[in-house]
């Protein structure tokens, strides 16, 4: 059994939609519906414009927090799902965004962040001072 405090999913999506990936209202649009699929309560959302063209986008959630970032010239984006507890399934929120922005290509790589501190502090090793 494992005793984590969240789990994170990282995305590189690749062969996406140059119009998806450069649209600020629809990337915000899709961070939120991310977000409530995953069964997130979202906080809020930002969204950000570079010149010429890509977006960083932001949702933070009272369970952490969802980032996107797009290259549309290259067809590109670098998604990182991050959620703690069991409640909320970052893997669903990667999955609309994925469908979102029609990848065609995906990798993912998923880790379990932290160790429940009553855990930690039980298994810790004991540090003695020294004199």
């Amino acid at each position: 059994m494992k005793h984590q405090l969240g789990s994170q999913v990282l995305a590189e999506l690749t062969f996406c939609s140059e119009r998806a990936l450069d649209n600020a209202e629809c990337l915000e649009s899709m961070l939120r519906r991310a977000a409530q699929e995953a069964g997130a309560q979202l906080i809020s959302v930002y969204v950000h414009r570079f010149d010429p063209h890509g977006l960083s986008g932001v949702a933070i959630l009272a369970e952490s927090h969802l980032a996107i970032h797009t290259w549309p010239e290259l067809g590109y984006a670098a998604v990182d799902s991050f959620t703690c507890g069991d409640q909320v399934d970052p893997m669903v929120a990667v999955r609309v965004i994925e469908k979102d922005v029609a990848a065609r290509g995906i990798t993912t790589m998923e880790l379990s962040r932290g160790v429940q501190p009553s855990i930690a502090r039980a298994s810790s090793p004991q540090v003695q001072p020294q004199h």
